[in-house]
């Protein structure tokens, strides 16, 4: 509703609009090792350039940094990563480590292909 005299306002950008790389399906395992929470396993939803997400049973604190180790195609890897938010069992992380960035992108981008042709 808007205001009298009070120009309307543009609509807000929502969280998908602001994302900086797209994201792209992946359901594989994943294990989450938590200094606050012990170990966690659960199964990914989908990956970034700059993070993943995840379903989880048990609780993590939103702002820990964790030890991530996902099954991707090539091989297990292990990444710390930011727990950036959480809506009901699903987390979203956020990668720290730019020494992995490289096998993060060859993923997205193989994922990218897979998933355009589908």
């Amino acid at each position: 509703m808007e205001a009298q005299g009070q120009p309307a306002t543009q609509p807000s950008i929502t969280r998908a609009d602001a994302r900086q790389h797209p994201r792209f399906k992946l359901e594989t395992k994943i294990r989450v090792y938590s200094r606050t929470a012990g170990l966690l396993t659960g199964h990914t939803v989908d990956i970034s350039e700059s993070g993943i997400s995840a379903m989880l049973k048990l609780d993590l604190t939103v702002g820990e940094v964790v030890e991530l180790v996902v099954e991707l195609p090539d091989g297990p890897v292990e990444v710390r990563a930011l727990v950036r938010h959480k809506t009901a069992f699903r987390y979203g992380f956020q990668f720290v480590e730019p020494e992995l960035q490289s096998v993060i992108n060859a993923v997205c981008s193989r994922l990218a292909t897979q998933q355009g042709n589908e």
